[in-house]
């Protein structure tokens, strides 16, 4: 089995959007995060020998390391068609197309199965139409698997808890984060920002 720092080596060399889009509020998720969420998962009975749903999957970090930890299914899920094309050339080099597939499509239109969905939702920062995307995810996620790990900001942490409720679903855990969200459109301002994230584990009731 793989250990938690070679996790992360790999996982750092998953490249980023080629073109990332502001309205999707599409960041790569640090690698120290991503491989610590996943370690967890992992070791919590989430991925080893089930099926793994990645919503708004963008270049593959969870779906990857998923497959990494024993998954016997990975599906990442993603609406940005060149994100999905990095995935699945990720994925390929490492010889995982047996394990590891990647769908072009919005997930509120995605209605496959899994064991545990790991996602990564837009914040809801940007003042575009994916401003409710993360009610979007959490509904979806509920829809989608028994168990789920969902990434937010952490100050609606009271919300999120009461949103998972009211869609059938309980907190069982709780991870935070120092997410760093470096200048990427031209509108920011500022090189680096430092976001405060919660990773909530949740489980349908």
């Amino acid at each position: 089995m793989i250990k938690k720092r070679h996790l992360e080596i790999v996982l750092q060399s998953i490249p980023t959007f080629n073109n990332p889009r502001a309205d999707l509020e599409q960041y790569k998720t640090p690698a120290i995060i991503a491989a610590d969420i996943l370690w967890n998962a992992h070791v919590l009975g989430d991925i080893g020998g089930l099926k793994v749903v990645d919503l708004g999957c963008g270049t593959g970090i969870f779906s990857i390391g998923a497959a990494l930890l024993g998954a016997r299914e990975v599906v990442g899920v993603d609406i940005d068609q060149s994100a999905i094309e990095i995935a699945r050339k990720e994925a390929s080099s490492r010889d995982m197309d047996e394990v590891a597939t990647f769908v072009v499509n919005d997930i509120l239109e995605f209605n496959d199965k899994g064991d545990t969905v790991i996602q990564n939702p837009p914040f809801g920062a940007q003042k575009t139409h994916h401003k409710e995307a993360d009610r979007n995810f959490i509904e979806k996620s509920m829809e989608v698997a028994p168990v789920v790990y969902s990434f937010h900001i952490a100050e609606t942490l009271d919300f999120v808890t009461e949103y998972f409720k009211i869609n059938g679903g309980q907190i069982t855990h709780t991870f935070k984060y120092k997410f760093p969200i470096p200048r990427t459109y031209e509108f920011h301002v500022k090189e680096k920002v430092m976001v405060h994230v919660v990773v909530v584990r949740v489980q349908k009731e």
